[in-house]
């Protein structure tokens, strides 16, 4: 089987198809559309419009393990024979399962491990050396309180650093359930969250994608005499990025710690198996990391979308191949295998691959290098759906340039069909009104009021200005927005010099009056389509112009 390194991220250099838009190319219902792309420089138009879903720029999805080492982990516990345990040692051997099962499924992750008290520790920066780490968590001496919060402060620095905050993370807590005592304990941490300023925040969530898998070496039934479970649970919540917590079933003893940390693989580093297939050809892939479930919020009925595994319609990621390696189904090497020839043509060649993950789910093939020798078959995702990339057109309808009646890219490879123009315009090409910012509704308004001091020579501009503000303000619902304006309108009117033509004070007055009731919401006055008009007085001149 191919070991399979699924990294889910977008690509830096993009790549156009080599086929042409519209044409129709039916899918078979057992095989895999993989259409290569012709390599060309990235078009600025490529980012604006490129669309990922839900997929981060990634390298990988790295773990931290954080190690309690406090005094309580020491505390005895009472097994058969006269081998002396403590809980620490419990941690430990569950810890060592974990390790061993990455090192053999997960060898192409990173893993991090961080020791704390009262104060924190980096014990093993991110490797994949897992002897390394088993060495660390063997040599791992005792401190003193358990102090959480400046863990978790801790995990964060150290994730931020290496990845940065977008790189979603697991972080695999380990303790006993012992809170702390006083200032820096779990309990004191999570009743003053609310009288915390901006600078002393909790650190849940973490600035980065995360789930929080919490091991307690303690059973539900100890842990239910005080208000310990309670804590962690919210604890838990305020990560808010998923996650679970684990507890020993029965008495604290190596069986029953093998048993919870193997909830924890089953759930969280259980390999994903796949089929990768291009007509008659066919791969058995490894996807790392597993593929989440993708909830479409647009559904009426938001059901969870996930990839198939099935040999009719499959689609894999991310493989490491190096040109010393070979998978151990491949006999030493002298069995050809799908999966090799894809990663070494799209390497030689530039290019990448179209796949398809499941029903109107499609998702992207290529070759990316970790150094000069190792090189990984990468798969991003794209937004399920017929159409995740509007430039592209609808997947189903691309096809090779061979069947078109003449080459879209031209004889020279001078054009190219693509982007395919939208047949609507996009709202955002209209000429609309919009306040991102508090300065930019200021400046609308302050337009009004230069205009209100010119009046009347300026009417025709003060209420074009006053009826875009004034749509904007019912489109958004922004009622008080019309109130106050016509607020400072009458305010303008009372500071009306005496040289001041009369039909000024008229005008104002009438504008006022107006956004005052559209401001009541009145359908007969806050119609949307409505204008305001500028009020006829027997100052107006005949020859002026009026909207």
């Amino acid at each position: 089987m191919v070991k399979l390194q699924g990294y889910l991220q977008p690509v830096i250099e993009s790549d156009q198809l080599g086929r042409t838009a519209g044409q129709n190319v039916p899918i078979g219902e057992k095989h895999l559309i993989l259409d290569f792309l012709k390599r060309r420089p990235a078009p600025d138009w490529f980012f604006s419009c490129c669309h990922w879903g839900n997929t981060s720029c990634l390298a990988a999805m790295p773990t931290v393990v954080l190690m309690d080492a406090s005094l309580s982990m020491t505390r005895p516990v009472a097994l058969e024979g006269n081998e002396e345990f403590q809980r620490k040692n419990l941690a430990i051997h569950g810890l060592t399962m974990l390790f061993e099962h990455m090192a053999t499924n997960y060898r192409l992750e990173f893993t991090a491990l961080v020791a704390f008290s009262s104060l924190w520790e980096l014990m093993v920066p991110f490797t994949r050396d897992y002897n390394t780490l088993q060495e660390a968590l063997s040599n791992l001496e005792d401190y003193d309180k358990t102090c959480l919060e400046a863990a978790l402060q801790g995990v964060s620095n150290v994730v931020q650093q290496e990845w940065g905050s977008a790189c979603p993370c697991q972080v695999v807590l380990v303790t006993d359930g012992s809170l702390g005592i006083g200032r820096g304990s779990l309990r004191h941490s999570l009743s003053t969250l609310k009288h915390r300023g901006d600078d002393k925040k909790f650190p849940l969530p973490f600035p980065f994608p995360a789930k929080l898998y919490i091991m307690c070496i303690a059973n539900a039934e100890e842990l239910q005499t005080s208000d310990t479970l309670e804590n962690l649970e919210q604890l838990l919540t305020l990560s808010a990025g998923g996650g679970q917590i684990f507890t020993m079933e029965g008495p604290l003893c190596l069986k029953s710690v093998q048993s919870m940390f193997g909830k924890l693989i089953d759930q969280a580093y259980t390999p994903f198996h796949a089929v990768l297939r291009c007509g008659n050809l066919s791969s058995d892939v490894q996807v790392f990391p597993r593929p989440e479930p993708v909830v479409i919020d647009e559904e009426v009925e938001p059901s969870p979308r996930t990839i198939l595994t099935e040999v009719d319609e499959v689609g894999a990621g991310t493989a490491e191949e190096t040109e010393e390696e070979t998978s151990t189904t491949q006999m030493a090497g002298k069995s050809p295998n799908f999966c090799v020839l894809l990663h070494g043509s799209l390497k030689v060649e530039g290019m990448v691959a179209l796949v398809q993950l499941g029903p109107d789910w499609y998702g992207m093939l290529y070759s990316q290098a970790d150094s000069k020798k190792k090189s990984n078959l990468m798969m991003s995702l794209f937004e399920p759906g017929p159409l995740p990339l509007p430039w592209l057109g609808k997947m189903a309808q691309l096809g090779p340039t061979s069947d078109a009646k003449e080459n879209p890219y031209g004889e020279d490879d001078t054009k190219s069909p693509f982007p395919l123009q939208p047949k609507s315009k996009r709202s955002y090409a209209q000429n609309v009104t919009v306040w991102i910012k508090p300065s930019g509704l200021q400046t609308d308004v302050q337009k009004i009021l230069r205009n209100a001091r010119k009046l009347p020579e300026k009417t025709q501009t003060f209420y074009k200005e006053l009826n875009r503000l004034r749509k904007a303000a019912l489109a958004f619902g922004f009622w008080e927005l019309l109130k106050g304006v016509a607020e400072l309108l009458e305010r303008e009117c009372t500071l009306l010099p005496d040289s001041a033509h009369p039909d000024a004070a008229f005008q104002l007055s009438h504008a006022a009056q107006q956004l005052k009731l559209a401001s009541t919401g009145d359908p007969q006055y806050a119609a949307f389509e409505h204008s305001i008009t500028p009020m006829v007085t027997d100052f107006s001149g005949g020859d002026r112009d009026r909207m």
